[in-house]
């Protein structure tokens, strides 16, 4: 063997031994890892419009739990849902059981407006009474309870806690009337009476919970 041919064996043992290394070391564009992608954020779809209602309904519910809303409190709030969900029934009655674009606009901005003075009123200063030392508040607080529990399992819609509020109200107005004109006490007849009227209430209370007329879907 001649030497160039030694010198010609030994390069391409060389190179042989070099091409592995070569190869893993050297990437074509189409092997070239593409860039981990960022996952965008799933898109929330809006609350719906009975999807809204509900979750208003919930709200008010706990605040009447909480006392964070007083009966006067609950009964306006109330007020405007029942007059809200009345405009939705004429607007579907104007339009085959649908609503339109413009309709459910109108809604939702209504339905802003009563989630913020939701939200106003259950963090003023007027509470409910939570603790009470006598008697007739501890009526007037286990009516609240069931007005609440009624509003947030849907067996009372928004007029019958209207109404059933407003009639709470009113006894609360007639006790703290009473205790001011007595020096913070109330009579035997006065007792007698609000006992008489949070009985009158206790069965609203009871016949509205079971007359079947809940929320409206």
């Amino acid at each position: 063997m001649t030497e160039r041919t030694k010198i010609m064996l030994m390069g391409a043992t060389l190179m042989a031994l070099l091409l592995p290394g070569v190869a893993q070391n050297s990437t074509t564009p189409s092997q070239t890892a593409a860039p981990a992608q960022t996952a965008s954020p799933a898109q929330s779809a809006p609350e719906t419009i009975q999807q809204r209602k509900e979750n208003q309904q919930d709200r008010i519910a706990n605040g009447v739990a909480d006392g964070q809303l007083t009966a006067s409190e609950t009964r306006n709030l109330e007020k405007k849902e029942s007059q809200l969900n009345q405009e939705e029934r004429d607007m579907k009655s104007e339009d085959n059981g649908h609503l339109t674009t413009a309709d459910r606009a109108a809604l939702r901005q209504q339905q802003n407006q009563l989630s913020n003075q939701i939200y106003q009123d259950k963090h003023n200063a007027s509470t409910q009474n939570t603790d009470p030392q006598s008697k007739e508040a501890a009526r007037a607080d286990n009516q609240q309870d069931r007005i609440g529990q009624g509003i947030k399992d849907g067996k009372l819609n928004a007029a019958q806690t209207a109404n059933l509020e407003n009639k709470e109200a009113a006894i609360n107005h007639e006790v703290t009337a009473d205790r001011k004109a007595n020096g913070g006490w109330m009579t035997k007849q006065q007792k007698a009476q609000v006992n008489r009227q949070q009985n009158q209430l206790s069965r609203q209370i009871y016949k509205d919970k079971h007359s079947g007329k809940k929320t409206p879907k």
